[in-house]
């Protein structure tokens, strides 16, 4: 029986130092049937020349430029001219387990349409990893190993860009790359979330994530921090918000002043909450900052926390365990 064909969509500019490290890691896969759709978004390297040299060896290597601007556009154009029954993505900076493409289409396979296959990753730098990335790194692969990605959607992107694969009818049907939203890959996740498709537990590292100073996801404005708020607003109002509850912002840090401001432009009614006796009874945007306790006089409350204080954050899950809160119902964290 044929495998299915599994597309592989890789964008990349300026990555020539690191893009035969990654070309020859899919070259070893021990799943054979793929295509790679690999897309130049306006490289002044050698990154096109050495792609096209692979290429030219093996004529599952598709090579293009870019006829737009940026991922979103060169991921548009990998997957148009992409055949496969499976998508996935990749980039061009990192590394493949030799297994990866086999276990990630098992799964599918095995768990059918319906799901996103995901595997663990590891991430990787001659630098040295910092400990924030490798708090992501732990807490991301804790998600995957029991396929509770969702639970922790509004704190930060819980599928990684270069490590899922989904049926292209399901890859469809949620809109593909057609939205012109950053961060994209956090975009692609909430609407694999809205379309409800059930991440597959799985305990394998398949993803070796390169980290250097002048990777695009530390450097570019659209992967900013700021960028990320709005998006989880966003989604929050578009997938979980409850009209026929109260809406509560918990903190007042930079995360929770521009949320008030995003929901206020939005003409959001909300209560503002913090735990802070410096900032209790201030004045914000119009809005009066009152105590936390206030949080168990209000009926039906729905809250987005923004404290960013893991210390508080238990402190603040304990508090909402003890007035018979649950999670995403009544409250989202997002930080």
């Amino acid at each position: 029986m044929q495998q299915p064909l599994i597309s592989i969509l890789i964008p990349f500019k300026n990555t020539e130092i690191y893009l035969t490290d990654c070309l020859e890691s899919i070259l070893i896969q021990t799943y054979k049937n793929w295509e790679l759709l690999i897309v130049d978004d306006g490289s002044t390297d050698s990154s096109f020349s050495l792609v096209e040299l692979f290429s030219l060896k093996d004529d599952r290597i598709k090579l293009f430029k870019n006829t737009g601007n940026g991922i979103i556009d060169a991921l548009r154009l990998a997957f148009e001219n992409s055949t496969g029954d499976f998508i996935t993505r990749m980039d061009s900076d990192d590394i493949m387990h030799p297994n990866k493409l086999a276990i990630l289409a098992n799964n599918l396979i095995t768990y059918g349409t319906g799901h996103v296959a995901v595997g663990l990753v590891k991430y990787f730098s001659d630098e040295g990893i910092q400990e924030g990335y490798k708090t992501y790194e732990d807490w991301l692969n804790k998600l995957t190993q029991t396929g509770d990605n969702y639970s922790e959607i509004y704190k930060e992107c819980v599928i990684p860009s270069p490590c899922w694969m989904i049926h292209r009818d399901d890859l469809v049907a949620c809109g593909a790359f057609n939205s012109n939203i950053y961060p994209e890959d956090y975009d692609l996740t909430f609407r694999f979330y809205k379309h409800h498709f059930k991440c597959i537990p799985c305990h394998n590292v398949l993803h070796y994530w390169r980290d250097y100073s002048t990777r695009t996801s530390r450097t570019h404005i659209h992967y900013a921090q700021n960028h990320f708020t709005p998006i989880k607003i966003h989604y929050f109002l578009d997938i979980d918000y409850n009209k026929n509850k109260t809406l509560t912002i918990w903190g007042a840090g930079t995360k929770g002043k521009l949320t008030a401001k995003i929901l206020i432009e939005k003409g959001i009614d909300f209560e503002w909450i913090c735990n802070n006796p410096k900032k209790i009874g201030k004045d914000i945007y119009g809005k009066e900052l009152k105590g936390f306790e206030v949080l168990k006089t209000i009926e039906n409350p729905q809250t987005i926390i923004t404290v960013a204080n893991r210390t508080s954050q238990m402190k603040i899950r304990t508090y909402l365990n003890t007035l018979h809160l649950k999670p995403t119902e009544n409250y989202v964290f997002f930080c």
